[in-house]
């Protein structure tokens, strides 16, 4: 009810620390790797390292990361996900049936509880929801297909981790896991999925390629991997010039390496950033809990099964480090913390009174004829800040729009500076202009 409060920068718990350089030493010992996206984040005050490979996330990044899930669950409930929640303790019992638990080695975090009984804090869970539907004793082939999925906290013992949110032991991750009545079924799912994550990874603008990948312990025979291209990227990937081929080193045989097995052009190299893994599993884990369905004539059969993950927190660094400069963030629109940044005048300069009621007024205004961008809007109190300064800040905090109230606020009819950030250009409008430029702004 009433107008919405304006959120004031210097209200924010967003520790800033604009001014540093980036030098090693930000996170970690001296001489530790960082990379763009690493010291962005720290600088912006998006996270803060907690522990080797373990953050606190600020709340301009919890922001980002809801909006990422909203856009996450459009594009699974359009393939018929369901979302759940499975427990992140997991019994070793199911990774022992499964052959995990001596397979995963020392990536597993593993615990007693105090009766002695073993668990693992889970880095994926095909084991726990296999169990889950294996103990649906009736389950028809009426059901199928099942698409279940959950956004949970993951846990890998990372021999280094690096890069902040790029390889980290604690992170953020959307996994889908899918039963079909045949391979046949199970197929069609698995390229339903995958072309769900190729119109996530288009509707944020990223740069992203698919990949051949290899199945490592999460088992199967068919696995693709979408990678952003990045120098930082911890995977070799080799690509046709002409989008025929696209595959994982680890994946090829010498003989394969240089050439498209399609049309012959020379392959070309280039370094990746993992941010999304499908697999198709078959019965490998439903055989091992006996996971069936019924047929139409009522006999038992083992339910096919695929496994689908996409890394939050993962996506959102990834995102930073593909499309940022070195001294500015530049966030997929659509996930922005904030879409907007409002910069009034400089306290004592002659367009502070008169300038900043104005500036209010289009905040308040917009608040009400855009309602969606209520709470996407921050006004940059720091007046004591020449406007130069504060919109440098706002360029290196990566809001998509800031609107400036600069010399020609007092004019006749007020003009308003909007600097659209991800365009990299600079408009003066008036206030009905401010409203109609960013009445076509999307905010999941």
């Amino acid at each position: 009810p009433g107008r919405a409060k304006r959120q004031l920068l210097s209200q924010l718990f967003q520790p800033l620390n604009l001014q540093a350089g980036g030098e090693a030493g930000w996170d970690g010992g001296p001489g530790e790797p960082t990379c763009r996206s690493q010291k962005l984040m720290l600088q912006a005050g998006l996270v803060h390292p907690a522990s080797p490979g373990c953050y606190y996330y600020l709340p301009p990044t919890v922001r980002a990361m809801e909006k990422l899930v909203r856009v996450m669950d459009e594009e699974m409930q359009a393939v018929g996900g369901q979302k759940l929640n499975m427990p992140s303790l997991s019994s070793a019992e199911l990774w022992r049936a499964s052959g995990r638990w001596g397979q995963m080695g020392p990536e597993l975090f593993r615990l007693a509880d105090r009766h002695s009984k073993d668990y693992c804090l889970g880095p994926t869970h095909e084991e726990t929801v296999t169990e889950l539907v294996a103990a649906q004793s009736n389950l028809s082939y009426k059901q199928l297909p099942l698409r279940l999925y959950q956004v949970t906290r993951k846990f890998r013992d990372e021999p280094k981790p690096r890069f902040g949110l790029l390889r980290s032991r604690e992170f953020y991750m959307k996994d889908m896991y899918t039963f079909d009545a045949s391979e046949e079924a199970a197929r069609q799912t698995y390229d339903l999925v995958c072309n769900a994550y190729c119109s996530l990874l288009d509707r944020l603008g990223l740069p992203f390629v698919k990949v051949r990948a290899a199945a490592g312990s999460i088992g199967g025979t068919v696995s693709h991997e979408f990678q952003l291209p990045a120098d930082v990227g911890e995977d070799r990937l080799v690509l046709c010039p002409d989008g025929h081929f696209a595959a994982n080193v680890e994946t090829l045989t010498r003989e394969q390496q240089t050439s498209c097995p399609t049309c012959g052009k020379k392959l070309t190299q280039t370094r990746g950033i993992e941010v999304g893994h499908t697999f198709y599993l078959g019965t490998k884990y439903s055989s091992v809990s006996n996971a069936v369905f019924y047929s139409p004539d009522n006999k038992p059969q083992l339910l096919e099964m695929g496994c689908y993950g996409l890394g939050v927190t993962r996506i959102l660094a990834a995102s930073i480090e593909v499309l940022s400069t070195e001294d500015g963030i530049r966030w997929p629109s659509l996930i922005a913390p904030y879409q907007l940044c409002f910069i009034p005048p400089k306290r004592g300069s002659k367009e502070e009174e008169e300038g900043a009621a104005l500036l209010e007024q289009v905040y308040d205004d917009l608040a009400e004829a855009l309602p969606h961008l209520a709470g996407d809007s921050v006004l940059d109190d720091r007046t004591q800040l020449t406007i130069g300064k504060r919109l440098k800040d706002a360029s290196k905090l990566g809001y998509p729009y800031v609107v400036v109230a600069g010399k020609r606020v007092c004019e006749d009819t007020p003009v308003f500076e909007v600097w659209n950030q991800n365009a990299g250009e600079v408009l003066f409008l008036t206030k009905e202009g401010v409203i109609e430029l960013l009445s076509k702004v999307q905010v999941p």
